[in-house]
């Protein structure tokens, strides 16, 4: 039997990347998948090239109305959802000196209370033994110059990741976090540097990973199915770094 059958599980920014590679992952182990983006043109795009067992939603974490629509959205498409990946995420870099009060507000808007309360929405329609999975980013361990915000927001989650741990045991629903290194995903190219200078800051990046490379999005979504699948059973409030050794070597 496949390790997510007969489950349905929801990816916030499943439209690309990590998010998309995971929906893949989860689908090939019999789960039904539903996915949010921010443009019904992204949404459609992706759940046609995922295929039947995959459904949308178009959803701007940033926006709170659309967050407390959340609920409703979902019931319309399942009566529970057994597990919740928090992937949807923005990085934008810049020095302390410079920051602006927009720079970090759009990061915590999105990355920590767009994430909290995607949490709460869905959290009445998770039986028993659901799983709800963050991911956060070894940037919560490590000291990167013109990271500050960035950090903090995949700070919170660890702390996060703790605390909703203790707080959902009576209800037997478990919580952990994968910390990715640099990974090839679309989110380079939104980072707020110039074109020119990405391919500089990706080698940059990539000379500081001891195994040599950048990780690939279908890595971490295995790392994610297992925090989903019974395969953890006995892991709460856990983190898993998936960094090429980035931050412990």
């Amino acid at each position: 039997m496949k390790r997510l059958q007969n489950k349905t599980a929801l990816i916030t920014g499943g439209n690309s990347g990590i998010g998309f590679a995971t929906a893949q992952d989860f689908i090939a182990e019999g789960a039904t998948v539903i996915i949010t983006g921010r443009t019904q043109a992204s949404v459609d795009a992706a759940v046609k090239e995922l295929g039947p067992q995959a459904k949308g939603i178009v959803l701007d974490v940033s926006d709170m109305n659309q967050i407390k629509a959340l609920r409703d959205k979902l019931k319309a498409l399942t009566p529970i959802v057994n597990t919740i990946f928090i992937n949807a995420g923005i990085a934008k870099f810049s020095s302390i000196d410079q920051a602006t009060e927009e720079h970090f507000d759009e990061q915590f808007n999105v990355n920590v209370k767009g994430a909290y309360f995607s949490i709460q929405q869905v959290l009445l329609l998770m039986p028993e033994g659901s799983t709800i999975v963050l991911n956060t980013s070894i940037n919560a361990h490590i000291g990167m110059p013109n990271a500050s915000v960035y950090s903090a927001t995949k700070a919170a989650f660890l702390t996060l990741v703790r605390t909703l741990s203790a707080e959902l045991l009576p209800r037997k629903i478990r919580v952990n976090a994968v910390s990715p290194g640099p990974v090839g995903t679309p989110l380079y190219n939104k980072l707020g540097v110039p074109q020119e200078q990405l391919a500089q800051l990706a080698e940059h990046i990539g000379n500081q990973v001891p195994i040599g490379r950048f990780g690939r999005p279908e890595e971490i979504a295995k790392i994610v199915t297992f925090f989903a699948s019974d395969d953890s059973s006995f892991v709460v409030g856990a983190e898993l770094i998936a960094d090429g050794g980035m931050s412990t070597l």
